[in-house]
């Protein structure tokens, strides 16, 4: 896929010019969206990153947009896995809804960053170690298993990691949040406000997230240019994301089943790769395994889209059937008094 410079500099100019809408549009006054006004956002979002793929799709081809939109399904599926933890975050650190958007949208620019150089690292890493693959695709098969084994049992605590506990250690920290700034001067010595680290959870939190991620949409296309592409756009529609589905998070039961089998297919799939372009010594003799023949994108494509629907109407279903239950339950203990 040739992709000039020129492309890469408007894409990555109109990524920034979407975060500067966000930002001049959204956070500057902090409010608590109406859920009128996350849907549209989200819609428009979502609009974009569709565009984008079928601008790719008449470009580059069908193989490439194909590539383009398993990718960004794959990124926006597990992003939802995220706004559990976000959620979390949130309540632990008791942001102010008024202020949540501010957190959620520096949060994700902090993330995207992150996600750009790993992103850069994984492609260098594929470009000269082609065993990475294996590496690639076995981590993938144990992050689904460890999905599977725990379910939808997300933690209802959060825990801090090593960077909150280093950022405490180094700046002094104020107790409670001064309006929406990230830092404050009390007594002529400067001071952090919970702003700011809830902020650098979000980010780092979200970092954890892309050592599957990054290796999943590896599995699904080598393009650089399109695994930054697919990231970006999932990402920058997440807040909108947060606020349109934040009620709606705990009824999506069998999430957790759904993503570990798109997982599990991308790190088969990987692992079929890696045979194909095998060079290891120790394996076949460093020579290419063929016998079994690679997975394509329109049935990379087919499958996550059939799993997400599948888990989204059962995890629906599921929570009507409780939801009916609890209501009879509580109906019959009312006649038995």
């Amino acid at each position: 896929m040739d992709v000039p410079v020129w492309v890469w500099l408007v894409t990555v100019g109109v990524i920034v010019a979407m975060l500067a809408v966000d930002y001049v549009g959204h956070v500057r006054t902090p409010h608590a969206p109406s859920l009128r006004e996350a849907t549209w956002w989200s819609l428009g979002y979502v609009a974009v990153a569709v565009a984008f793929g079928f601008l790719v799709w008449a470009v580059w081809g069908g193989t490439y947009g194909g590539e383009y939109f398993a990718g960004y399904i794959t990124e926006k599926s597990l992003s939802v896995d995220n706004l559990f933890v976000f959620v979390l975050i949130m309540t632990s650190f008791r942001v102010p809804r008024l202020y949540q958007q501010k957190v959620l949208l520096i949060g994700i620019t902090i993330a995207l960053v992150l996600r750009t150089i790993f992103i850069f690292v994984g492609a260098a890493l594929i470009e000269n170690l082609s065993w990475i693959f294996y590496v690639f695709g076995a981590f993938l098969l144990y992050t689904a298993w460890a999905q599977v084994r725990s379910g939808q049992q997300h933690d209802e605590e959060f825990s801090e990691n090593a960077v909150l506990r280093l950022t405490r250690r180094l700046f002094p920290t104020t107790d409670d949040y001064v309006e929406d700034r990230m830092t404050t001067r009390i007594d002529g010595k400067r001071y952090i406000t919970p702003m700011l680290i809830v902020m650098i959870a979000i980010g780092s939190a979200d970092l954890l997230f892309a050592v599957d991620s990054i290796p999943a949409i590896f599995g699904l296309t080598q393009e650089t240019y399109l695994v930054f592409a697919a990231n970006a756009f999932s990402l920058l529609g997440l807040r909108q994301l947060y606020f349109l589905i934040d009620g709606l998070l705990d009824r999506l039961v069998y999430l957790a089943y759904g993503l570990a089998a798109i997982l599990g297919f991308i790190g088969v799939k990987l692992v079929i790769h890696a045979m194909h372009t095998n060079e290891v010594s120790f394996i076949n003799g460093g020579e290419h395994i063929t016998a079994i023949p690679e997975i394509s994108t329109p049935v990379s494509l087919g499958f996550i889209v059939v799993v997400l629907a599948i888990t989204t109407v059962a995890s629906l279903l599921k929570d009507r059937s409780d939801r009916r239950r609890t209501v009879t339950d509580g109906t019959d203990r009312k006649d038995a008094h």
